[in-house]
């Protein structure tokens, strides 16, 4: 399913039983599932009104996971991404655990790219403690992360600010990531094809990207399980460049041959452990 994945309704519930917050994450199931939902089928399906359901397609459309269409909800399309504050919450634990296991590979005194995305978001997060890091981006996300880091050194990448993702991706900012050399590169993506290509959606993504990952000695792609079969329309680079691909669950069986082949080593982050009561 694509943007993110959302999961259904506790198993169990009732459509009587729902919450609102519970009832939007099965009309989003439902529709990238199927497709266009209407609000009349959606109220009948949900026993509710279709005042609340054309509220809840408000509240999911203004949160950037759908759009409207006419007399009701539908996936966006595939050149659109998801919202950035949307994306921050999607899969937000998945990241996270991503997210430690790329700080258990950098070592102090790093020299690190950050890419754009909300993954490598939470990997800037992560490594908010580590010393002597020396880090270049051109996603101020990943720059008010690491701000607290006292011993951090910030190069930003300059140019036109992409606002609600808060990111630098065009001509100015272009050949950036070429004026440097660093040890390491983290990027993401916005999606995987079958064949291991890596898909974004526009060009000047996929640019930078590009060039981030040349420029480094080591290139780790954070990415969590939605990203496999996601769909996008520009194509740039392929799952078996980077060194490392670290994700939050196994990847297709074809995909993880394909990294094997490649000498890629994939690291799968382990489940959160709850603390004992």
């Amino acid at each position: 399913m694509n943007n993110g994945q959302i999961i259904r309704a506790a198993a169990g519930q009732t459509s009587e039983t729902l919450s609102a917050e519970d009832r939007m994450r099965a009309i989003l199931a439902r529709v990238g599932e199927h497709g266009y939902q209407s609000i009349d089928a959606l109220a009948a399906l949900y026993g509710v009104t279709t005042q609340t359901i054309r509220r809840d397609v408000n509240t999911l459309c203004d949160r950037g996971l759908c759009r409207r269409r006419h007399g009701g909800i539908d996936v966006l399309p595939e050149e659109e991404n998801v919202a950035y504050p949307a994306r921050q919450i999607l899969d937000r634990e998945a990241k996270r655990r991503i997210a430690r296991c790329v700080a258990e590979a950098i070592p102090e005194g790093a020299t690190l790219f950050f890419g754009i995305g909300t993954t490598p978001e939470e990997c800037a997060h992560a490594l908010v403690d580590r010393a002597g890091l020396r880090v270049m981006t051109n996603n101020l996300h990943v720059a008010l992360a690491l701000r607290g880091n006292p011993s951090c050194e910030l190069t930003i990448a300059g140019g036109r600010l992409r606002k609600l993702d808060c990111d630098v991706i065009a001509g100015e900012a272009h050949g950036f990531f070429s004026r440097f050399s660093v040890d390491i590169g983290i990027y993401g993506v916005g999606g995987v094809a079958d064949d291991g290509s890596l898909l974004d959606f526009n060009h000047d993504e996929v640019r930078m990207r590009t060039e981030l990952s040349a420029h480094c000695r080591r290139r780790f792609l954070v990415l969590d399980h939605s990203k496999f079969g996601r769909g996008a329309i520009v194509r740039g680079g392929h799952i078996t460049e980077a060194s490392c691909v670290f994700t939050d669950q196994p990847v297709p069986p074809p995909v993880a041959a394909m990294l094997d082949d490649a000498g890629v080593m994939l690291i799968v982050a382990p489940p959160s452990v709850s603390p004992t009561p």
